[in-house]
């Protein structure tokens, strides 16, 4: 990746429906070897996916909380039993392993504290966990999907 990939990356960062046009006019490109660089970097696996982002809060999502998980199992199928669970919660919006004392860490976005509740007994019911801890954000402050693209070494 060269200079001009990092400013098509943050570009589209920022607003992915970016006509073609405006996006090689800012990096300083003619359209078509614009558009090739972003065919490499879709084929390439740079970009992942381009969607629209959504206010959790005007969709009556409106509570955010970090779970952290410790097991007692750490075996291969613990995890790939662990991983494919959890991945099809639909208030599982992230997933970390982590290092340390908690073993995983979990972001949840649910309506209230109802719906975080029976999401919660699910959780515990289908997978077995020696603790689990949660924390429920009271403010988002920064909140971002964009990665700052570091500059050539």
């Amino acid at each position: 990746m060269d200079a001009i990939d990092r400013k098509i990356l943050t570009v589209l960062q920022e607003d992915c429906t970016v006509s073609l046009a405006e996006l090689s006019h800012r990096v300083g490109l003619s359209q078509t070897p614009c558009w090739k660089r972003i065919q490499r970097l879709d084929a390439s696996g740079v970009i992942t996916r381009r969607v629209a982002l959504v206010s959790p809060e005007k969709i009556g999502l409106g509570l955010t909380v970090f779970v952290q998980i410790e097991t007692g199992d750490h075996s291969g199928p613990w995890l790939q039993n662990f991983a494919r669970t959890v991945s099809s919660m639909p208030e599982v919006m992230d997933i970390y392993r982590m290092a340390g004392d908690v073993d995983y860490m979990l972001r949840v976005v649910v309506r209230d504290m109802a719906e975080f509740d029976a999401f919660y007994k699910r959780l515990i019911e289908v997978i077995p966990l020696k603790n689990v801890t949660s924390r429920f954000a009271m403010e988002r402050v920064k909140s971002t999907t964009s990665y700052r693209v570091p500059d050539l070494a």
